[in-house]
């Protein structure tokens, strides 16, 4: 159960960081918000015995952390 709620905060802070992925002004700054509600979906994840939950909210870590430290977290 917590895997499945774990995969569900995961695509919700997938769907929010891909479209912080878009460069138009104050867009990007919805990583901000992606990152960390998929903190909170790795937390979640942690607890259940499947690891996918986890690791697609990892992933989505990876994607939200890396555009805000390309971008030095502004742009």
């Amino acid at each position: 159960m917590l895997n499945l709620v774990s995969i569900l905060i995961g695509l919700v802070a997938l769907l929010v960081a891909l479209v912080g992925i878009i460069p138009f002004p104050f867009v990007p700054m919805l990583n901000w918000i992606a990152f960390p509600i998929a903190l909170v979906g790795a937390a979640v994840g942690m607890f259940s015995r499947s690891a996918s939950g986890r690791n697609l909210n990892l992933l989505v870590l990876l994607i939200s952390g890396l555009r805000l430290f390309l971008t030095g977290g502004l742009i």
